[in-house]
């Protein structure tokens, strides 16, 4: 393989990898408990949290804060397994590279 291949198929990778960012980074992940769902945007920041008050009482409010941990980090995990997913292959072609 010549080295101008080699920077062709560079760039393209590098586009490839802004086009996957850009589309995470529009998507919204949903975690859920039982009374609290959690919005993340693709860009690691909290957008919404919503809790079902009508299913408490004033004395589980350390459930409350359960069960919203629960459902952000569902969220979190959702968007790690997907960025995972659009960008674990780059990590095996560098792999074979070195």
């Amino acid at each position: 393989m010549n080295m101008q291949n080699l920077m062709m198929q560079a760039r393209k990778m590098q586009k490839d990898i802004e086009k996957s960012q850009k589309e995470l980074e529009g998507k919204e992940y949903v975690g859920k408990s039982q009374i609290v769902t959690a919005s993340m945007s693709g860009s690691n920041k909290l957008v919404s949290i919503k809790i079902d008050i009508d299913s408490i009482s004033d004395d589980d409010r350390e459930l409350l804060e359960d069960m919203i941990l629960v459902a952000v980090n569902e969220a979190i995990d959702k968007m790690e397994k997907d960025k995972e997913e659009k960008f674990g292959k780059y990590g095996q072609m560098f792999n074979g590279l070195m």
